[in-house]
């Protein structure tokens, strides 16, 4: 047989109070149901769902509280929009990174796409990775993924969700030293509500010896949809 027993005491506690300032409340507070004040304090209740207004006395004033909206927000930015792979090699990967940050106030969640063409010269289009697969110098490849990687070369960071944050790279593009294209393919995804998750785009580039020299070019495009 197992027996337990709790024991309990009472306590007592004086009141906060000094020359200039006492407060009535045995609750500090949104719980508490009085006024506390002196000749230069004064305090207001905030109660509800909507906490808002004016304290003030002849020293002392604080406004408080903020007004939400119960209206969806996504908000996307683009703070990196560009990227230089610099000069294309048979021997050697080539890399660069974009970022972009995503918002998403009471949609419940949202997806990442990502669209546009491999780099082109005009003539000729690097070959896009398909299906998801590692560095292969010699080979043409056009790749990207949302992680940290350590191969071709260290480059590229996984989703940082910040505090309040809930997205997460897409499957196929969440493995580090692991790159895929496709256009349209979702890329990221949050399953709720989220505060800002700031994304990195890692890319590569791979063309071997037959690969036409020229100026390749390529430009992608995000779209950010929420999910209800």
């Amino acid at each position: 047989m197992l027996c337990s027993f709790i024991a309990y005491s009472t306590a007592s506690a004086d009141l906060l109070v000094s020359p200039h300032y006492e407060f009535e409340n045995t609750d500090i507070g949104g719980g508490g149901l009085g006024i506390s004040s002196s000749p230069d304090y004064q305090t207001v209740l905030s109660t509800g769902d909507n906490s808002v207004g004016n304290s003030s006395s002849t020293n002392f004033q604080i406004e408080a509280g903020a007004n939400t909206t119960g209206n969806p927000v996504l908000a996307v930015d683009i703070t990196s929009a560009s990227g230089n792979f610099g000069a294309f090699s048979p021997t050697a990967a080539s890399t660069t990174t974009t970022q972009f940050s995503v918002i998403d106030y009471t949609s419940y969640g949202y997806a990442v796409q990502i669209t546009g063409n491999p780099p082109s010269d005009g003539g000729h289009t690097i070959t896009a990775m398909s299906s998801t697969g590692t560095s292969s110098p010699g080979t043409e490849q056009f790749g990207i993924n949302l992680a940290t990687n350590t191969s071709p070369t260290s480059f590229g960071a996984s989703p940082n969700d910040g505090q309040f944050g809930y997205g997460v790279a897409a499957t196929n593009y969440n493995t580090a030293n692991h790159y895929r294209y496709v256009n349209g393919d979702t890329i990221a995804t949050s399953p709720k509500s989220s505060g800002l998750t700031v994304y990195t785009i890692s890319y590569i580039v791979n063309v071997s010896n037959l690969t036409p020299a020229g100026d390749y070019t390529s430009n992608q495009s995000i779209i950010c949809t929420a999910t209800y």
